[in-house]
C-alpha cells in the first residue's frame, strides 16, 4: 500500500477530503489569488461562484498540479499533500472535468479514456478500462459514441467524454467547471441528480457554475471568489440567497442590461432553402429552411451533436452543402468564405479556443486578424504599430481585462469571458450584417453573459441580423424572436414562432 493510500484509509472518516489555506497564485505582475482557504468535505456538493478571472479555475488547475502555487498548503484527506502534477493529481483520487477540453482531438472518445487511465493508481489494461466505462455509462445515462474521432463530435458530446473520463479514472474528489454549460435542460437536471448521488456515495464534488439556480438546486455549501479572493467561504446554501451570492460574485453596483424595444423587422437577410450536409456519406443536417430578417434574433435551439456545428459551417462556407444560401439577395451557395465576409456575414463558434482565436498568438494578433487580411491595416507592409493601435481600440470599447502589454501577451492567458470578449470585437465590427452565434456564453459568468447579450442586441438595433445557436434554453426564449428546434439534422416546428419552455424541450430531445 503507497503512503497516498495509507493515509486515505487511515482518514476514512474524516470530514474534510480536501483543505486549502493562504494559496497564493501569481502571473508575473497579477495577483490572480491572493491567500485563498477553500475546504471540502466528503459526501457533500460545494459550489464554487465567481466571475471570469475571479481565479475559481486557478485555483482547481492548483489542486490538480497543472499549475504550482506560489504560497499556501492543500491536504487531501487531512494528509499534507504536494500535488505537482496531473499524475499526482490522480493518484489522490482528484479528477477534473475542465472548461476547455483536455482531449486528443484525432483520438476516439475510448482512445482518450484509456490514453488517461495510463496515469490511473490501479490497472490500466484496456478490458479493466472498457469495463469501467461500461459501469459508469450505466451509472449517469450519458450518450455518446466512444468510437469516432473527438474532432468529428460536438462541444456537448467532448463535454460528456471529459465527464466519463474523471469518473472512469476514479476520482473520489470531482472538479466539474461549469458542466452544464452545453446540456439542455433534462441533461442539466440529470447531471445535477448525478452529483447528489455521487455525494451521496461519499464522493465529494466541487461545482463550479455560474447558475444561481442550480446552485441552489444541487449545493450543500457554497464559497465565492472575487477578483482573487474568497469573498464568501463555506456558507450553507439553505442560509444565502440568490441575491446575496450576485452581491458577492459581481459586488454591489449592478450593469443596467440594454433595453430591447419590440422587434420590426427588416428585409431578409438570410435565406437557406432545403440545405443539406453529409458526411462520410452519413446525412447530419437534412433539408433545413429558415430565414433571419433584419433586425431580428432566430433562435435555434437543440441538443449538442443534432446538425448545429454543420449547420453553420455550411452557412459560412466552411463545409460543402447543398440547397440554396442568399444572403442580401445574392446566392452564395457557391462562394468562398472571403465572398460570405465580405458580404458582412461573422461567426462566433462554439469552441473559441480551438476555432476562433490562436491560443499562442498575441490578443493584439487576434484581433486584427481579419482586419490585416481585408487589407484594413495596409497591403504590403504592415506595422506593428498599425496592428497595436487597432487593437488597443478593441480592448477599450470592449472593457478586455488582462490585456496587459498592449495586447502582446498570448491570447491563452485571459479569461473565458474576456477571450469572448475578445471574439466579439473581432467579429462584431460595423460591417457586420449576418451574425451567427453559436454558444456564445458559454462558460461566462453572469456579467460575462450579459455583455454578450446587449452586444448582440446593439448589432439588431443597427439593422443586423442573428442567428442565434445555443442549448442553454434561457438564452434562447430571453433573446430570440422567432425559435426553431433541431432534432437529427431536422428542424422540427411548432405553430407558435415562440413556443414554450417544454414544448421546445420536448421537441429538442425528440419527444414531440
Amino acid at each position: 500500500m503507497t503512503d497516498v493510500e495509507t493515509a486515505r484509509a487511515a482518514s476514512a472518516d474524516a470530514a474534510l477530503a480536501l483543505d486549502v489555506r493562504g494559496v497564493s497564485k501569481r502571473f508575473g505582475e497579477a495577483t490572480v489569488l491572493n491567500s485563498v482557504d477553500f475546504d471540502l468535505r466528503k459526501g457533500e456538493v460545494h459550489a464554487l461562484l465567481g466571475e471570469n478571472g475571479a481565479g475559481k479555475s486557478t485555483l482547481m488547475n492548483i489542486l490538480t498540479g497543472i499549475y504550482a502555487a506560489d504560497e499556501g498548503q492543500v491536504a487531501v484527506y487531512e494528509a499534507p499533500a504536494r500535488i505537482r502534477s496531473p499524475s499526482d493529481a490522480v493518484a489522490l483520487g482528484i479528477g477534473m472535468v475542465h472548461q476547455h477540453f483536455k482531449l486528443v482531438m484525432p483520438f476516439t472518445g475510448r482512445e482518450n479514456i484509456r490514453l488517461a487511465a495510463g496515469t490511473a493508481r490501479a490497472g490500466s489494461d484496456w478490458a479493466t478500462v472498457d469495463a469501467r466505462i461500461a459501469d459508469v455509462l450505466r451509472l449517469t445515462g450519458l450518450e455518446v459514441d466512444l468510437d469516432v474521432s473527438v474532432s468529428a463530435l460536438s462541444v456537448a458530446e467532448r463535454q460528456r467524454i471529459e465527464i466519463l473520463k474523471a469518473l472512469t479514472l476514479g476520482a473520489e474528489i470531482l472538479i466539474l467547471d461549469e458542466p452544464t454549460a452545453v446540456l439542455t435542460d433534462q441533461e442539466a437536471e440529470r447531471l445535477l441528480g448525478l452529483m447528489r448521488d455521487l455525494a451521496g456515495a461519499g464522493h465529494a464534488i466541487v461545482f463550479i457554475t455560474h447558475k444561481l439556480r442550480e446552485v441552489m438546486a444541487a449545493g450543500d455549501r457554497v464559497s465565492t471568489l472575487r477578483q482573487g479572493r474568497m469573498v464568501m467561504r463555506g456558507r450553507a446554501v439553505t442560509e444565502v440567497t440568490s441575491q446575496a451570492l450576485s452581491v458577492a460574485m459581481i459586488g454591489e453596483q449592478e450593469t443596467t442590461p440594454i433595453a430591447r424595444g419590440a422587434s420590426t423587422l427588416g428585409a431578409p437577410l438570410l435565406q437557406v432553402q432545403d440545405l443539406s450536409v453529409r458526411k462520410e456519406g452519413v446525412g447530419v443536417v437534412d433539408g433545413v429552411t429558415l430565414t433571419v430578417h433584419s433586425g431580428e434574433i432566430v433562435g435555434l435551439a437543440g441538443v449538442g451533436g443534432n446538425g448545429q456545428r454543420e449547420l453553420a459551417e455550411a452557412v459560412l462556407g466552411l463545409i460543402p452543402s447543398t440547397g440554396s444560401i442568399v444572403l442580401h439577395g445574392s446566392a452564395l451557395t457557391d462562394g468562398t468564405v472571403s465572398d460570405r465576409r465580405a458580404q458582412g456575414m461573422r461567426y462566433v463558434p462554439a469552441d473559441r479556443t480551438g476555432h476562433a482565436l490562436s491560443p499562442n498568438s498575441s490578443l493584439a494578433e487576434n484581433l486584427a486578424a481579419a482586419a490585416v487580411r481585408t487589407g484594413q491595416l495596409g497591403h504590403m507592409l504592415i506595422s506593428i504599430h498599425a496592428i497595436l493601435g487597432f487593437a488597443r481600440r478593441l480592448i477599450d470599447a470592449f472593457g478586455i481585462a488582462g490585456a496587459t502589454a498592449g495586447g502582446r501577451r498570448p491570447v491563452r492567458l485571459l479569461s473565458g469571458g474576456n477571450a469572448q470578449k475578445s471574439v466579439l470585437a473581432r467579429e462584431l465590427d460595423d460591417a457586420a450584417r449576418l451574425i451567427i452565434a453559436h454558444s456564445p456564453t458559454r462558460g461566462l459568468d453572469v456579467a460575462a453573459c450579459r455583455f454578450v447579450h446587449d452586444r448582440l442586441i446593439e448589432a439588431t438595433a443597427r439593422g443586423a441580423g442573428v442567428l442565434l445557436i445555443s442549448e442553454d434554453l434561457e438564452e434562447i426564449l430571453a433573446l430570440s424572436d422567432h425559435i426553431h428546434v433541431i432534432s437529427r439534422g431536422r428542424l422540427a416546428t411548432t405553430e407558435n414562432a415562440k413556443p414554450g419552455r417544454e414544448d421546445i424541450g420536448a421537441l429538442m430531445l425528440g419527444h414531440a
